[in-house]
């Protein structure tokens, strides 16, 4: 096994929505490294609302980020190629370049384009080691149609979910419905309607539904409940959650429910164990697990399921979930620091991608007539 990664930089913020969660994650992060002993060195990198990178001061709070980069933000650049990796400009009379040196990068950046691959493809182009799901294992798990039909193709039960298009085909089943964005996270965007007439209303109201949307049936019957699967050192469950609901009533576990209370998702209302059934519990796990395999989980992923006494559904899977979910590791207890020097290891001795350019070797290209002829 190779040792920690003695030089470790957090990326966190982006381009989303969920762009002030990914904050306080990166801050929770940046402040946990601290009791990791042989991480001797830990930079902050930011990814601002309107998708520039720049070097931190790591000892922020997050109320520096209201109004952009704080003080102190030095702009950095993402390079790719067999030299890639981040590099800081700094100023004065004669500014020069600098390479921000890692040996892991930990990834705290929900939604958008720092959870549905993009970035993960970039940081593969750039040669860099990460933590967190692969660059499909994003894309899989940020597309809620193609989540759906790739989990009911291995027999993992799942409420029906189609596309919702202004002039598509009835669903195969009645509203009430669940409106949702299609590329999405958290619970950002997503509606309880009537009627299929309204869902489609939907699609020219909410902004958040642009790139596409999925509709489903609404099943108030049936409670949120998730757990976390971590892929390292070896495959491990946290304890079961339940989430809580608004006060207020909602209809479903809203955006604020899970994050509004200071801490991020650390701080979202919840009973934890969650009071289920022993048989209950014991299909959670054994459905999570399936859940991680089907998807190529990589880092932490949190699985969140529709479920009763009766009925069990996978909903959705998080793979980069708020604050890491460091807070459902307490059965047994997860110090934060061990939490994260795993995914740091795992970043390390299980790459996210292997690039290469093996069977390359100019056969073709000797063989090949003229590219007129083949236009001929």
């Amino acid at each position: 096994m190779s040792p920690f990664p003695s030089r470790v930089a957090v990326l966190f913020g982006g381009p989303s929505p969920e762009h002030d969660v990914s904050v306080l994650t990166g801050l929770q992060a940046l402040r946990g490294l601290g009791g990791v002993g042989s991480a001797r060195e830990v930079r902050a990198l930011y990814w601002s609302r309107t998708g520039e990178f720049f070097e931190v001061p790591a000892s922020l709070e997050g109320t520096a980020f209201l109004e952009g980069p704080p003080g102190g933000a030095v702009p950095a650049q993402l390079v790719l190629g067999s030299s890639g990796g981040f590099v800081v400009r700094r100023g004065g009379m004669r500014p020069r370049t600098e390479r921000v040196e890692v040996d892991a990068l930990l990834v705290c950046c929900h939604g958008g384009p720092g959870e549905d691959g993009s970035l993960q493809g970039a940081l593969d182009l750039a040669g860099l080691a990460y933590t967190g799901p692969t660059a499909s294992g994003a894309a899989l798990g940020m597309d809620k149609l193609a989540f759906g039909a790739v989990m009911r193709s291995a027999g993992i039960a799942c409420l029906d979910r189609v596309a919702l298009e202004r002039d598509g085909s009835e669903p195969p089943f009645g509203g009430p419905y669940i409106v949702k964005p299609r590329f999405g996270g958290s619970s950002i965007g997503i509606d309880v309607v009537a009627d299929l007439e309204t869902a489609r209303a939907r699609l020219v109201a909410n902004v958040h539904l642009r790139r596409g949307a999925v509709v489903e049936p609404y099943r108030p019957e049936l409670a949120d409940l998730q757990v976390a699967v971590r892929t390292w050192p070896s495959v491990e469950l946290s304890a079961i959650e339940r989430p809580l609901r608004s006060s207020s009533g909602g209809e479903i576990l809203g955006y604020r429910d899970k994050y509004v209370g200071g801490g991020g998702m650390a701080s979202a209302p919840r009973e934890l164990p969650a009071n289920v059934p022993g048989k209950l519990a014991e299909q959670i796990r054994e459905v999570a697990r399936e859940v991680a395999s089907v998807s190529g989980a990589r880092g932490v992923t949190r699985v969140d399921f529709l479920g009763n006494g009766d009925e069990l559904y996978v909903n959705e899977v998080n793979t980069i979930p708020g604050s890491l979910s460091r807070h459902l590791f307490v059965d047994p207890p997860l110090p934060f620091a061990e939490l994260l020097s795993g995914l740091l290891l795992e970043a390390v001795e299980r790459p996210a991608a292997c690039i290469s350019a093996a069977g390359a070797d100019g056969v073709v290209l000797r063989s090949a007539e003229s590219i007129a002829a083949k236009l001929a």
